[in-house]
């Protein structure tokens, strides 16, 4: 994020004085991705995704487990398919190299597909103690009084 905070702010100076690098876009576009995939690891972690654990507490207990349990199979399907294409994209574009900067490979630059996908894959993994007993115990210990907060 730094990198992008300071590249990005260079670039326009530069291009103000008549001066434009010539890699200025294509590198802030790869620090966009790596931040964004990156991140999606830091948040998975952290739970920071989006999600309804109150979608699940209306439910009755018999059936939030089964649920969330469906929840996190979808979750971590997608993301074993996303580290398997990229690691397959990997291999197709071996002998590539960026534009403006001929001398990095975009093996190196996509490699932020696979490797974010299985970053994520862990930090879900982590919370899955958290997700198993949300599910058993309705979010927050509280499951009965948000299916009746739901329901209004």
């Amino acid at each position: 994020m730094a990198a992008l905070a300071i590249e990005v702010p260079l670039g326009v100076v530069f291009r103000t004085i008549g001066m434009a690098l010539a890699w200025y876009d294509e590198v802030a576009a790869i620090l966009l991705a790596w931040l964004t995939y990156y991140g999606s690891a830091l948040a998975a972690v952290k739970r920071g995704h989006i999600s309804c654990p109150e979608l699940v507490a209306i439910f009755p207990p018999a059936l939030r487990l089964p649920l969330a349990l469906l929840a996190e199979v979808l979750v971590f399907g997608f993301f074993i398919l996303l580290a398997y294409t990229g690691w397959s994209i990997l291999e197709v574009l071996a002998t590539d190299h960026l534009v403006s900067l001929p001398e990095i490979s975009v093996n190196y630059v996509q490699s932020v597909i696979p490797i974010g996908a299985v970053l994520i894959l862990i930090g879900e993994a982590l919370n899955l103690p958290a997700v198993y007993a949300e599910a058993r115990h309705g979010h927050g210990g509280g499951g009965e009084d948000k299916a009746k907060e739901a329901s209004h």
